[in-house]
């Protein structure tokens, strides 16, 4: 239950973009400030937002955001989070604001008193309105389209929160760096399918065009199946699946305990070339759909499950 819930959730945050949400240019550079000089930035619906000083009390409304506030060391400042976000574990421990299917407690966020409430893409701008209107501070984090962007999002909130995330960036552009270099020689590069729900074996959802999963995918070396359709998060019918005729399976639905011999079982599965030879392996879909610093532990992964020999 809880996998629909938040796969709707996403979902219904993606249809409301489509619908109307504002498209704001490219996410804009942090402005170098003074450590006493208030801090002035374009979030990603275009909005001005301005502190007076780096955030002390931030209500995160995103497991994103979440990660990235830990990552970038503002563990003090983070009294508040969404109740999908589960990491790192002291997150855990903060108050829950609510979230499922888009459901915040306004109430609770206010009553937390934040100089800063950090909204996500799978916010709705009328969410971020209506913060606004009581008068809190909300910087919208639009989601970035490539690891680069991914680095750029860490030091937006690093300013606000006042932290340095340059060692953390650093560190993340030598990995990245790392995988780049062993991936640019290959010229094979395994056909992938990547499953993100299969309630439905017979049409399962899987990464789109556009999405970390394919993005990611790319990166590692890889081809991704669901790259040929068109919605970012479509379901793929077993007819497509076993035309692509993927080598490498990877269940994102792991987690909520999908198996490799419950795959291997399934009616009309058994001619996919990644069923007969068992190349079908479990992932953390965390490190593919949270776009935040652990996609460089997702890119890192998917790079040593297609290519073995070149990441042992």
């Amino acid at each position: 239950m809880l996998r629909k819930i938040f796969f709707l959730t996403v979902l219904l945050a993606l249809v409301m973009t489509a619908c109307g949400a504002p498209q704001a240019s490219p996410l804009a550079a942090p402005v170098a400030t003074e450590p006493s000089a208030p801090i002035m930035l374009t979030d990603g619906l275009g909005r001005p937002v301005v502190l007076k000083e780096a955030a002390k009390r931030v209500v995160s409304l995103a497991p994103s955001n979440t990660e990235i506030l830990f990552a970038v060391g503002a563990v003090e400042q983070v009294i508040g989070r969404d109740e999908f976000s589960d990491y790192p574990e002291a997150a855990k421990a903060l108050p829950s604001v609510g979230g499922s299917m888009g459901e915040y407690s306004v109430e609770t966020i206010v009553s937390l008193n934040p100089d800063l409430v950090l909204a996500a893409e799978i916010n709705s701008p009328e969410l971020v309105k209506q913060l606004e209107d009581l008068g809190l501070t909300v910087y919208y984090l639009k989601n970035p389209t490539t690891l680069e962007e991914m680095y750029l999002n860490l030091e937006i909130v690093a300013q606000l929160t006042g932290e340095d995330p340059t060692k953390l960036t650093d560190s993340l552009k030598a990995r990245v760096d790392a995988v780049d270099e062993k991936i640019m020689p290959l010229s094979a590069r395994p056909a992938v399918f990547y499953e993100i729900d299969a309630t439905d074996a017979a049409k399962p959802y899987t990464y789109g065009p556009g999405t970390f999963g394919d993005l990611l995918i790319a990166r590692a070396g890889g081809t991704n199946i669901g790259n040929e359709l068109t919605d970012p998060y479509p379901q793929i019918s077993l007819e497509q699946i076993v035309v692509s005729n993927p080598s490498i399976i990877l269940l994102g639905d792991s987690m909520w305990g999908v198996t490799t011999e419950a795959v291997i079982s399934r009616p009309g599965w058994e001619t996919i070339e990644a069923v007969k030879s068992k190349q079908i392996f479990p992932i953390d879909d965390n490190l593919i759909s949270r776009p935040g610093p652990r996609l460089v532990d997702g890119l890192e992964q998917l790079a040593k499950l297609l290519h073995p020999g070149v990441f042992p």
